[in-house]
């Protein structure tokens, strides 16, 4: 049995039907192929699949897809308007500021929900901000500096 939803994903109108049990993250990688967002730890604790609804950054492999329901998504695939990364995205290219890069969209995407509630944070709000978000490389200075 699938559930019919209405939602808007990167700024698309959808009314997918989608299963009671399917997370945000399976319904946006499986069924809409946004791969930006990555599954980490599968419970919420890593930031590797931060997304924002409504705004607000939200780990997507916690939330139903059903949840969803009448709220706007907005995944990594939403930023860069062709050639033109945001300005968060070229922050974090001019700082270097990924290794590996799996954390990186879910990074950046806690830093646009960050900036659009407090657009000059200190050192010490960046860092409680992020500390849901964790990167194995290790490039926390690199992630704060950009």
């Amino acid at each position: 049995m699938k559930i019919e939803i209405h939602t808007v994903v990167n700024g698309r109108e959808l009314q997918p039907a989608v299963k009671p049990n399917q997370t945000l993250l399976e319904f946006l990688r499986d069924e809409l192929h946004l791969k930006g967002s990555m599954e980490g730890c599968g419970v919420g604790v890593c930031g590797s699949c931060t997304v924002l609804v409504d705004g607000r950054p939200v780990s997507s492999c916690l939330v139903l897809a059903t949840n969803i329901e009448g709220k706007q998504v907005a995944t990594i695939e939403s930023l860069a308007v062709g050639d033109e990364l945001d300005p968060v995205q070229q922050a974090f290219l001019e700082h270097q500021a990924f290794q590996c890069g799996y954390c990186t969209p879910g990074m950046i995407m806690a830093t646009k929900g960050l900036l659009s509630s407090n657009p000059q944070p200190t050192e010490d709000e960046i860092r409680d901000y992020l500390s849901g978000n964790i990167c194995r490389c290790g490039t926390y200075i690199r992630i704060r500096d950009a």
